[in-house]
C-alpha cells in the first residue's frame, strides 16, 4: 500500500493574502462598487461610533478598495470635520488634514492625493474620534492585512501603551470578499474595534 502523500498545512503568506485579495476587489465592476460603496453609508451611518463622532478621518479610495465618499458626504451634510491621511515629511507616519467640498489636492511620493492646507492645520491621530482604514484583507478578530507599508501601524502605536482612553475609533471598510481567516498577527499590529463591510458590521 503506498504512502499516503504529505499534506501541506503552511498557512498562506501575507503577500499571497495581499495579492488574492487585491485581485478579487479589483474585478468588482463598476455597479458593484456602486452598490457596495451605498450600502456601506447606510450601514456605518446608523453606527453608534458614527453618530457619536464630530472628527473623522477617511480615506480616497483606489485599488478597488470600497469607496467611502457617499458616507463623506453624509458627514459633510451633519456637520461632522472630515480628515485625510498626509505623509509627515519626516517620519514614515501619518498626520490627518482638514477636508471639504473645497479642497484642492497635490499628490504625495506614492501618488496618492492629499488635501493642500498648512501643516499648522494637520492634527494627529490621538485628536480623532473615528478612524475609517482601508484594508486589503481582514479577519473577525479585528487583524487587518494593509497595503505593506505600515503607516497606519506606526502613526497608531501608542495605542499598545494605552489600557483605558483609546482615542480614536478604529474602523476598516472593505468589501465582503476581503474577508479571510484567521490572520497571524504581528507585535506591532494594531487591532481593529469594527470592520464594516456591505453586508455586515463585525465587533472584534
Amino acid at each position: 500500500m503506498p504512502d499516503n502523500p504529505t499534506i501541506n498545512h503552511s498557512q498562506p503568506s501575507i503577500a499571497d493574502i495581499r495579492q488574492l485579495k487585491r485581485s478579487q476587489r479589483q474585478t468588482l465592476s463598476v455597479d458593484a462598487q456602486q452598490q457596495h460603496s451605498t450600502t456601506l453609508c447606510q450601514n456605518i451611518s446608523r453606527h453608534r461610533s458614527y453618530r457619536y463622532s464630530q472628527h473623522i478621518a477617511c480615506y480616497l479610495a483606489n485599488d478597488g478598495e470600497i469607496d467611502p465618499h457617499q458616507l463623506i458626504e453624509h458627514a459633510w451634510f451633519a456637520k461632522k470635520n472630515v480628515y485625510l491621511p498626509v505623509l509627515s515629511p519626516i517620519k514614515d507616519s501619518l498626520y490627518f488634514a482638514p477636508y471639504d467640498e473645497n479642497s484642492r489636492f497635490k499628490h504625495n511620493r506614492f501618488n496618492i492625493a492629499e488635501p493642500i492646507c498648512q501643516p499648522s492645520d494637520w492634527i494627529k491621530a490621538s485628536q480623532l474620534d473615528l478612524l475609517l482604514l482601508p484594508l486589503v484583507a481582514f479577519d473577525t478578530d479585528g487583524n487587518r492585512v494593509g497595503m505593506g507599508g505600515g503607516f497606519y501601524d506606526r502613526t497608531l502605536a501608542y495605542l499598545q501603551h494605552r489600557r483605558y482612553w483609546r482615542k480614536p475609533v478604529l474602523m476598516g471598510l472593505a468589501h465582503e470578499i476581503q474577508k479571510t481567516d484567521h490572520l497571524q498577527s504581528q507585535s506591532w499590529d494594531i487591532p481593529l474595534d469594527h470592520i464594516v463591510t456591505e453586508k455586515q458590521q463585525y465587533r472584534t
